[in-house]
């Protein structure tokens, strides 16, 4: 076979298509969070460049500097949106005790997130969100909750704060070192406190 031959035979070679600016940027600032979580601000565009994979002019040209990346992961990565939509996949037919344990697993780790955030960047205080997104996350939570309403000894929406409440302060490091809390015992506080007992039947290896 001839090397025309051959050239002829080979499949065409197709470059990737070109990224707009903002699938560009969105490309940097997804590769630049994991960066940021391992190395804080001390981060360089160089590492930048090479887990995004691009020259690290694109870096500039998108951007305009380094810190206006690392602002945009941040802001990305403290974006409450994945974790409210979990939430909100969470079939509301499962058993309550069920449900109760998705909730405090993507709760803390949305918290246990933020903390290694603002760890790695020397932050000391997150801004307070905004009074609607609390309302939002509520709403979630007590939509969820609506098959349970003859189980509950409050209102769902009331639930919701108590949930955040003991995620926040499960997920934080100093706190639990010494005397850490089980998913389960966490599980069981949300559902019977420290006296109550199950209203229906015993979930296996949550003995009454």
């Amino acid at each position: 076979m001839t090397k025309t031959d051959a050239d002829a035979e080979a499949p065409a070679t197709r470059r990737a298509p070109a990224l707009s600016p903002e699938e560009r940027r969105a490309q940097i600032v997804d590769a630049t969070i994991p960066l940021v979580l391992a190395n804080g601000a001390a981060v360089t565009s160089k590492q930048i460049a090479e887990a995004a994979g691009v020259a690290e002019g694109t870096i500039f040209r998108a951007f305009g500097d380094k810190d206006s990346v690392i602002r945009a992961a941040v802001d990305k990565y403290l974006d409450p949106t994945p974790m409210r939509e979990g939430l909100a996949a969470i079939d509301a037919g499962l058993p309550l005790e069920e449900k109760i344990r998705l909730m405090l697993r993507l709760i803390q780790e949305r918290f246990s997130g933020v903390f290694q955030l603002m760890s790695a960047i020397g932050a000391t205080e997150r801004p307070a969100p905004p009074h609607g997104q609390r309302l939002e996350y509520a709403s979630i939570i007590a939509r969820a909750l609506r098959p349970d309403l003859d189980r509950l000894n409050c209102p769902p929406e009331r639930v919701a704060h108590l949930l955040r409440l003991i995620a926040f302060s499960s997920s934080v490091a100093p706190l639990n070192e010494s005397h850490p809390f089980s998913e389960d015992e966490l599980v069981d506080f949300v559902l019977y406190g420290v006296a109550g007992r199950p209203a229906g039947p015993v979930v296996a290896g949550h003995a009454p």
